[in-house]
């Protein structure tokens, strides 16, 4: 327990509620502003991508307790299953007992939001914070940007505002900032796989579903109610493009063609299409991420990142875990702790927002690809007969809670080794072959 202080924290989506969570448990008052309306109390929909949380996420939330109450919502998936235009393969994801778990997101933010009310943070909901006074914590909140604003001081405030942060956007304002942001010519639209009359689900519920075209895709997640959150990746313009498909006829020939096995399973694909926004898909980077003790941001507030690896919010949570290891750390020394925390956990952020982005062209072309599946098969066996030598990459980042960076060289290293074990003779048939292990074992040596 700290010397109780009086926080606010901008943002009352998953990292935000979560840190609340945290903020209380150290002993504080604790108020959550969000411009939106209590999502408890409103349909949530047309704009998500099922969340996939992993072990980074799981070690956050069992940090602070909460981690029984969200798998009571969570589907686990321990493979990929992949739908290839004229057939349907799977891939195990990792070592046998290993899932990332499903979760949509509009019901982990409603139970996230109840945790951290139970926990006894308090919220204060569609409250427009539209600046904020670093040196003194000072929030200002008001019905419009140009309007009238009300100042609420603080001890210390936390941007959990998301992407395009308010708070992220005045200490931008700064001298010496460092800020970027890049958006992808890839934008995603949500589709929706009902469940079957009797509440079971129409496809696999324990794989993450993907249909691979190269540069588009459509992939599947599982939800607890039996039906599946789509999500549709397309360029904004071009050939097969969200520009191309103009009317109703349009996107159904689209989806025969392209995701014939997804026909039957979509039945509202039109209505959904045509009535849900195109979203865009944007990485951000800045730097510093704190003011001296007062103010600091936490999650998409300082490292968006596009949603390829499912890393998102794995990566917003386990900021919240580093943060509190340096509270425990440091004790009342605010400034210390925001400068740790922002020196360790930056260039992770940057290695998963690189993996992040690279993990597109895997999901839409390379999993389609039989060279592709064949390294992963390698990988796969040689990890299992050299646990000790040979973690592969997806597993360093899913699996594991070591450092981003660390996945990212390592993951480097592994790659220009498996290329040269791909250019074995007769590979396809010798894959499991000793040649192939002992060719491993020394490229490993170097």
């Amino acid at each position: 327990m700290q010397t109780p202080k009086k926080i606010a924290i901008v943002g009352s989506g998953l990292v935000g509620s979560l840190l609340a969570i945290y903020l209380k448990k150290a002993g504080h008052i604790v108020h959550i502003y969000d411009r939106s309306p209590d999502i408890r109390k409103i349909q949530f929909s047309g704009r998500s991508i099922n969340l996939a949380m992993s072990t980074r996420g799981w070690k956050a939330l069992d940090g602070v307790g909460v981690g029984d109450a969200v798998r009571e919502i969570a589907i686990p998936m321990d493979k990929r299953a992949i739908h290839l235009v004229d057939n349907l393969k799977f891939q195990n994801y990792g070592q046998e007992g290993e899932s990332i778990y499903s979760i949509s997101r509009g019901t982990l933010n409603r139970k996230m939001i109840d945790l951290a009310d139970e926990a006894g943070a308090e919220f204060f909901f569609e409250h427009k914070v539209w600046d904020v006074t670093l040196a003194t914590a000072t929030l200002h909140i008001g019905e419009t940007e140009r309007g009238e604003w009300e100042e609420r001081k603080y001890d210390m405030v936390f941007g959990a505002d998301g992407a395009f942060s308010r708070i992220r956007h005045r200490m931008q304002r700064q001298s010496m900032f460092n800020y970027s942001q890049e958006f992808l010519n890839i934008g995603y639209k949500e589709l929706n796989i009902p469940a079957n009359e009797d509440g079971s689900h129409k496809l696999d519920k324990n794989s993450f579903h993907i249909w691979p075209r190269g540069e588009y895709m459509l992939i599947a997640l599982p939800n607890i109610d039996g039906s599946f959150t789509c999500t549709l990746f397309m360029p904004f313009e071009g050939e097969n493009s969200f520009g191309s498909l103009t009317d109703r006829k349009e996107v159904e020939v689209f989806f025969e063609k392209n995701f014939p096995d997804s026909i039957e399973v979509i039945p509202n694909l039109a209505e959904d299409f045509f009535k849900n926004p195109t979203s865009t898909l944007v990485t951000m980077k800045c730097f510093p991420w704190a003011y001296t003790d007062k103010v600091a941001l936490i999650g998409d507030a300082c490292h968006a990142i596009v949603p390829f690896y499912g890393q998102g919010m794995n990566a917003g949570f386990e900021d919240i875990t580093v943060l509190y290891e340096m509270i425990l750390e440091y004790g009342e020394d605010w400034e210390r702790i925001f400068s740790e925390y922002q020196e360790s956990r930056k260039p992770n952020a940057d290695a998963i927002a690189e993996l992040s982005y690279r993990n597109f062209m895997e999901m839409s072309s390379k999993t389609a690809d039989d060279k592709f599946l064949l390294q992963k098969k390698i990988e796969k066996w040689f990890s299992e007969k050299h646990p000790d030598k040979w973690i592969p990459l997806y597993s360093r980042v899913t699996f594991s809670d070591r450092p981003y960076v660390e996945a990212l060289a390592i993951g480097d290293f592994q790659n220009a080794i498996m290329e040269e074990v791909l250019r074995m003779g007769n590979i396809d048939n010798i894959w499991n072959f000793p040649e192939v292990e002992n060719k491993i074992l020394e490229l490993l040596q170097g």
